[in-house]
């Protein structure tokens, strides 16, 4: 405010010096005019050092031109440490950052929202073959051109990344993950998973060749054990262990079948196909066998809201549903209620279990289709569970384009629902009506 009044002042003792020349000359108007002419030209002047200046800063001394221009020069001096200020903190923060992701064991490519390169680190350049400043710019589908990445790349589900086998070492796999940030740019996570992915190839062969080596052995073990169980020359003490040992045998070549079945179902990529599965049908027969059973809940209902049918494999589907049903008939007690569902909507197609179970805490749901994962270890094992059989049902579901739902309160049930996509759902059987 002081600044501003000081030229206030000064701006009237010019016009207050024209005013006496004025005066004395008779001419007030001219010298006002000349005086203020005057005032004008100074100040152009100032302005003119100040702008050239302003342009050449760099390389000169910045001038004395009082009053109000000092404050202006002043405050671009303040202005400009400032800015030099952070310039030089954003350079160090860029160098910190460069040599942090070239640090990183993975690879890091950064794109921007058109998919072009904008950045990459030492170890995305030696995984995908990237070669400097020849593939900024270049857009990453014109790199990566593996169909599963493209479909990948063009979606919009990230949760997960995409394991590819990769084209420069066909015996190498890469898992690519991507991130998005900003205003549609994303960050391209590369992690090198041979290893992992040729011991998971190991597991899931020794699994397989275990299971068809034990079975043999085990099924002349059954076989003998049901002769000695139907011998009556066999004395009665050895009744309840042969008995046992039976109960065991067919409950560990129920472990066998279940991992035989998961051998079959992991060797298979991709969605299958199939034909149109007749599901009302089906759980219609899988509630009849529940209510056979020796030991089940009081009761074993079925709702069918759609009589549409579900395109996939037959076989791999009553596999699922009849998991489903094994678990919910297995631990629900004798007084409780199983109810089967199966619907359809806008969203697609579904079937779901519900009992009156003890439940399932909730930190225990997420590994619920782990292989050999169990609740309650002694429970299980005495129901004769195996731990194998949401595992079955997940991959049975991922052939299909499905996921599995759980629902669960201690104490007061479980739900597993399974989600179909809409392109699975077929016309219903000519003739059908939809019924309960």
């Amino acid at each position: 405010m002081k600044i501003w009044l000081l030229v206030l002042l000064k701006l009237a003792g010019v016009l207050a010096l024209g005013l006496v020349f004025g005066l004395i000359t008779g001419r007030i108007a001219l010298c006002l005019l000349i005086a203020l002419l005057a005032y004008t030209v100074h100040r152009i002047w100032k302005l003119h050092r100040l702008v050239h200046w302003l342009r050449q800063r760099n390389y000169s001394n910045p001038p004395s031109l009082g009053g109000m221009w000092d404050e202006i020069v002043t405050e671009v001096l303040r202005l400009n440490r400032r800015k030099r200020y952070h310039k030089q903190r954003l350079v160090t923060m860029l160098h910190e950052l460069r040599d942090s992701t070239a640090a990183l064991p993975d690879g890091v490519v950064l794109l921007n929202a058109r998919g072009e390169i904008v950045r990459f680190n030492r170890m995305a350049a030696e995984m995908l073959d990237l070669h400097g400043r020849k593939d900024i710019g270049i857009r990453i589908d014109n790199l990566l051109r593996q169909p599963e990445f493209l479909k990948y790349l063009a979606g919009s589900d990230f949760s997960s990344p995409k394991v590819l086998q990769t084209s420069t070492a066909p015996e190498s796999w890469l898992s690519l993950h991507v991130l998005p940030y900003g205003e549609g740019q994303r960050i391209l996570l590369i992690r090198n998973v041979t290893r992992h992915v040729r011991l998971e190839a190991m597991r899931k062969d020794f699994v397989a060749n275990a299971s068809h080596e034990l079975r043999s052995p085990l099924t002349v073990i059954t076989g003998y054990l049901e002769t000695l169980a139907g011998d009556e020359t066999v004395n009665e003490q050895f009744g309840a262990p042969i008995a046992e040992m039976r109960r065991q045998a067919d409950r560990m070549a129920g472990i066998i079948g279940d991992l035989l079945v998961l051998s079959r179902l992991e060797a298979k990529e991709g969605e299958v196909e199939g034909e149109a599965v007749d599901v009302a049908a089906m759980l219609a027969l899988l509630r009849k066998e529940a209510l056979a059973r020796p030991r089940r809940p009081a009761s074993v209902t079925l709702t069918i809201d759609s009589q549409h049918r579900l395109l996939g494999d037959d076989i791999e589907l009553h596999s699922a549903f009849a998991n489903l049903l094994d678990n919910a008939v297995k631990y629900t007690p004798a007084e409780g209620n199983v109810a089967m569902r199966w619907w359809t909507d806008e969203a697609g197609a579904h079937f779901s279990v519900t009992d009156t179970g003890p439940g399932i805490p909730a930190e225990s749901i997420p590994r619920l289709t782990e292989r050999f994962y169990r609740v309650d270890t002694g429970r299980s094992r005495a129901s004769g569970g195996s731990g194998l059989g949401l595992a079955i049902v997940k991959h049975v579901l991922q052939r299909h384009g499905g996921q599995l739902d759980i629902a669960s309160v201690e104490g007061r049930g479980s739900t597993f629902t399974c989600h179909f996509p809409r392109r699975r759902i077929a016309p219903p059987v000519a003739g059908s009506n939809t019924g309960r």
